[in-house]
């Protein structure tokens, strides 16, 4: 980095603050006729927002600014100091895999390409031949890796199975459906845990049809997906460092509003007004939307006039997941690790299958070579839920919970008590109420396009959940942000402005528009 850009960058890291902008306290409803803060307020720093700014930015737009309710860029992405001191490292609490990297010269994964690009420190993570025999149950160690194949292939048949649904335009069932029409619905604990580790983890949620397409466009390149490989990040900087560090390469201080939270979005067809709990207001010609679906879902926005009948149902139709890692440290490994070793196999997760189908099934050992070794650092992840359950559980019940379950695992060992525990709330989080977007089967093709769609010509919408391919992915909230800038961009220049059309009634089996 070079001095000017050094000087470049210390001044907009001092400056991003809600000091850095001077800002027009309790403005009145934008109008044509009077001067606006910005042609565009983009709601949500996170990777669909600073993508959004930075496609406007290159589009020769620069009259924008980014409000942010956090001290930082990155939305979802976030990490936290982990470990006791003299240990401790940077875990990411959010997104940590780049899901789907690059096959020789094919497409690559926009994130992938960030994540060369601003040198952040991955490994491979092989999410299934990491597994290998770790596999536990109530009563400990017990390999049922042929359940675990059978459960691959089940996944496979069920994507194949939907294809042929989708050409035939069948309606859409629940994936869990899917399972019981294909003959491979799970009648043991044992099954239940590995189709668990498949099927994006809820399927009596998932559309049987949208997950396999969202599947195979990241990961199956005879379909134009990526590649089947997973990079875990482990840099020290954590994930978010790729967008604050893209960002920094053209965000001015001046463009960038953080620790204010909107409350209020008020439009016309003159233009917006963006209030926020500090009391601050903003105006501009567009506004751009970023928030999760489980905020829109939640009402924290008031949104004035209320948006019309065809957004809130695309809105409500869709669901909201949470996804909870859990992080122990102990002071020495004694996990699945040793065990999988006896068989020369990878090493780095285990399933546990539990009578309770979600009860702390997945496992990760970070205290291996490729991650963090000799950190003492296991995490276990649950999900739906049995996430929103643990999140009104005190810290302590929780870790109770985890150990008795590493101890029903582990019957010949004596575990020593953590020294560390950590979980995060996502779901009662008011900036993210949830982890990613899940499309169910309810949620047809109609909803996508509502959801996606421009309200008012002033109002427009951008993140993974209003991604068709790629919902729940990062990927899936860069490229969201890329293209509805582009669009913007029209209109902002006067080169022709096509919003984002509706559908004013979303008919029952519409075929998907994929």
């Amino acid at each position: 980095m070079g001095f000017s850009a050094i000087l470049r960058h210390a001044a907009l890291c001092v400056l991003l603050s809600a000091a850095s902008i001077a800002l027009p306290q309790n403005s009145t409803a934008a109008s044509s006729s009077s001067r606006k803060d910005a042609a565009v307020l983009i709601l949500g720093g996170g990777v669909a927002g600073v993508i959004a700014a930075r496609t406007l930015y290159q589009q020769g737009i620069t009259n924008f600014i980014i409000v942010e309710a956090r001290d930082e860029l990155g939305g979802r992405m976030q990490n936290y100091t982990f470990g006791v001191p003299g240990k401790q490292y940077t875990i990411e609490l959010g997104p940590n895999w780049i899901q789907g990297t690059q096959t020789g010269d094919g497409p690559a994964n926009p994130i992938y390409l960030l994540a060369q690009k601003h040198n952040l420190t991955t490994a491979y993570n092989d999410l299934y031949g990491s597994i290998c025999t770790s596999f536990y149950d109530y009563n400990g160690y017990n390999n049922y890796s042929d359940v675990f194949s059978d459960a691959v292939d089940a996944y496979t048949n069920t994507t194949i199975a939907a294809g042929e649904r989708l050409d035939q335009q069948l309606v859409d069932l629940n994936l869990q459906t899917g399972y019981a029409i294909i003959g491979a619905a799970s009648k043991t604990p044992q099954e239940a845990v590995c189709t668990y580790y498949q099927v994006d983890w809820a399927p009596e949620e998932t559309s049987w049809i949208a997950s396999s397409w969202n599947n195979n466009f990241t990961y199956d390149t005879d379909v134009g997906g990526f590649s089947d490989s997973n990079d875990m990040c482990i840099d020290q900087r954590g994930f978010k460092v790729i967008i604050q560090e893209e960002a920094q390469e053209f965000l001015e201080p001046q463009q960038l509003l953080l620790n204010h939270t909107i409350n209020k979005i008020a439009y016309s067809d003159t233009g917006v007004t963006v209030t926020t709990t500090e009391g601050t207001s903003l105006t501009a010609d567009y506004v751009l939307c970023t928030f999760s679906v489980g905020v829109l879902q939640y009402g924290d926005v008031l949104f004035e006039p209320t948006l019309p009948s065809w957004k809130i149902e695309a809105i409500q139709s869709t669901v909201m997941a949470t996804y909870t890692k859990i992080f122990l440290q102990f002071p020495e490994n004694f996990w699945f690790d040793t065990q999988a070793s006896i068989h020369s196999c990878p090493k780095s997760m285990a399933l546990y299958a539990d009578k309770q189908r979600g009860r702390y099934p997945v496992w990760q050992s970070l205290d291996i070579v490729d991650f963090f070794p000799d950190s003492g650092i296991v995490f276990v992840t649950v999900t739906g839920d049995f996430s929103v359950r643990i999140e009104a559980l005190p810290d302590e019940q929780v870790q109770d919970e985890v150990m008795d379950v590493l101890r029903a695992m582990f019957p010949n060992v004596t575990i020593p008590e953590p020294l560390d525990f950590h979980f995060p709330r996502w779901n009662s989080n008011p900036l993210f109420r949830g982890s990613y977007s899940n499309w169910p089967a309810s949620f047809v093709g109609g909803h996508w396009e509502n959801l996606r769609a421009t309200v008012a010509d002033r109002l427009w919408f951008a993140g993974e959940a209003t991604s068709l391919k790629y919902f729940g992915f990062l990927h899936g909230a860069y490229f969201e942000g890329l293209d509805v800038a582009q669009q913007m961009a029209g209109c902002i220049q006067g080169s022709g402005c096509a919003t984002l059309q509706h559908v004013q009634n979303v008919m029952n089996a519409q075929p998907y528009p994929i």
